[in-house]
């Protein structure tokens, strides 16, 4: 199975580019957040990525042979 990992600002966006990436819907994959997004502590440190890991789902047609 495919998998690629993708960071954005919010694991919404990390989900969309990875689905385009890899030019599939959003039904056709698993998704595991590995970290989400978010701004920092007061300002103090900088804002962090949202990360994901988008799975292709086996295709059970391509699974079986006839």
């Amino acid at each position: 199975m495919k998998s690629i990992e993708v960071e954005g600002k919010t694991t919404k966006e990390a989900i969309n580019i990875a689905l385009q990436k890899l030019g599939v819907a959003r039904d056709k994959v698993t998704v595991k957040i590995l970290a989400e997004g978010h701004h920092g502590l007061f300002g103090m440190t900088g804002p962090k990525q949202a990360k994901v890991k988008i799975t292709l789902k086996e295709d059970v047609h391509h699974t079986h042979k006839v």
